[in-house]
């Protein structure tokens, strides 16, 4: 039977309502502290974006009645645990002031604590991964590797000789676009596809990554409306795409911006750095490398048959690109 897009989204609709469920019985817990903490950035909301795209890919499976819809659940709460995990680490060494609009938790309690919680949440990641098979079990522990090279990567910064924007893009692929990959590649097993149609979907999650870590980059830049405050990766010095360009540039006359983009911005200097990076070319050079990330995406689409989530898996990528505009 052929799904139209409703009824899809109302599948979806459904087993994310589930991970959510999940994801708070997985962290509850007798030790009280842990699990406020815990529930600390789950509860203080987010796009869920990981867990619907296992769902998305999975639905692929639907008119085939291939999918396992207990895995999928399974599978996204261990991606959710995951990445809210990576979010706990990545607060603490960005030492970043908000998440989610809210004070991060290293700032509410402690750097400690918050290591902590990010620690246990991808313990328990793993306790529910061993349910699931020990194919995702190898997977998921690539997939934290991959996350943990591109961090330590992030944080020593290109080696000599090599390009900062090809090393920028090799931390993009470690720290954001290996747990987007795996949520399609999880999507695609337990959605019960065939091996090649699941690296098909793999390749699609990593490319969709790459475009969904650029565009959030620039909405840092470009909007006043990001989860966190206008421009915190200038504030604490992040190289993003559009910064690396300017920077690769030099035109003489952005000598002022070029010493503003020198460090971290100070918060007296951060409306002048605003202006003159939202005004400057290189925006709409990093907006040409979403939309090429999100077409080589919607290209690992091409030999799957039109269904309702095809169409959806390709308005994802529409909506990465409209999310940089």
């Amino acid at each position: 039977m052929a799904f139209t897009d409703e009824q899809l989204e109302e599948w979806i609709e459904g087993l994310t309502a589930q991970v959510e469920s999940r994801l708070l019985e997985t962290l509850r817990t007798p030790h009280n502290f842990v699990e406020e903490a815990a529930r600390y950035l789950v509860d203080a909301g987010g796009k869920m974006f990981r867990p619907a795209l296992v769902m998305a890919a999975g639905g692929l499976g639907l008119e085939e009645g291939t999918v396992n819809e207990d895995a999928l659940v399974s599978a996204a709460v261990a991606v959710e645990l995951t990445h809210v995990a990576s979010l706990y680490h990545d607060d603490v060494m960005d030492e970043a002031e908000l998440r989610r609009g809210a004070p991060s938790a290293h700032r509410k309690w402690s750097n400690s604590v918050a290591i902590m919680i990010g620690d246990y949440m991808l313990a328990e990641a793993s306790v529910l991964g061993a349910s699931l098979g020990v194919d995702f079990v190898r997977y998921q522990g690539h997939t934290i590797s991959r996350l943990v090279q591109g961090q330590i990567a992030e944080m020593v910064g290109p080696s000599q000789g090599v390009d900062p924007i090809t090393h920028h893009l090799e931390v993009i692929k470690g720290k954001t676009a290996a747990l987007i990959n795996a949520a399609a590649r999880y999507g695609g097993w337990f959605g019960g596809l065939e091996p090649d149609q699941v690296e098909q979907l793999t390749q699609y999650g990593e490319n969709l990554g790459m475009a969904f870590q650029l565009a959030d980059d620039l909405l840092d830049i470009v909007s006043d409306e990001s989860g966190k405050s206008p421009g915190t990766d200038l504030r604490e010095g992040v190289p993003t795409l559009t910064t690396l360009l300017i920077q690769t540039h030099r035109r003489s006359e952005d000598e002022r911006l070029l010493s503003l983009l020198s460090g971290p911005v100070s918060d007296s200097d951060l409306s002048e750095t605003l202006a003159l990076v939202r005004a400057h070319p290189a925006v709409e050079e990093a907006r040409d490398e979403v939309r090429k990330w999100a077409e080589k995406a919607r290209a690992c689409l091409s030999g799957f048959e039109e269904s309702a989530s095809t169409r959806l898996l390709n308005v994802v990528c529409d909506q990465a690109v409209m999310r940089s505009s």
